[in-house]
């Protein structure tokens, strides 16, 4: 029967037939398209490929315990530089009173820095060495009590006499 319902279709229903398939066909080239687009997308962002971006993960919440603050660790000592800085600073100001800006200093610091000579510099290595010596002592001494777990000292010890 359904032989017969397709030779009884008129000439102008098989014109309407043929435009629907063309733009059915059309349809899916557009959709082809948007797919391929969409793909291409996606690949950039695939983690094969060079170009792609990096996916923030969120913190754990281990990290967050090992970035705690111990008040008890020794503070790292400034370099040679930052001694040169501290003598620096007061004979720059002595002879430029005028200008107060940081900025200014740190950049006259810095190009006098540049220019001394080795021979120049060595007392503010020595001072940093020194003072770096202390640091490993002091860091030794506190990785033994954190060890042995004595890292927590009484309160007696932090109180400040007024």
């Amino acid at each position: 029967m359904a032989k017969a319902k397709n030779l009884q279709k008129s000439p102008s229903a098989s014109a309407h037939d043929s435009s629907e398939a063309s733009s059915e066909v059309t349809g899916l080239r557009v959709k082809r398209r948007k797919e391929m687009k969409s793909a291409a997308k996606a690949s950039r962002f695939n983690t094969d490929n060079k170009r792609t971006k990096t996916i923030k993960k969120p913190k754990s919440k281990q990290k967050k315990k090992n970035d705690r603050f111990d008040v008890n660790k020794p503070k790292k000592p400034p370099t040679a530089f930052f001694y040169f800085l501290d003598d620096f600073r007061k004979e720059f100001q002595e002879q430029n009173p005028d200008v107060k800006t940081m900025r200014d200093v740190g950049k006259a610091c810095g190009e006098k820095w540049k220019t001394m000579t080795y021979e120049e510099k060595v007392q503010y290595y020595d001072i940093a060495t020194e003072k770096r010596a202390e640091f490993d002592k002091a860091m030794t001494e506190y990785k033994k009590r954190t060890e042995s777990g004595i890292h927590q000292e009484s309160e007696e010890d932090w109180e400040i006499d007024g």
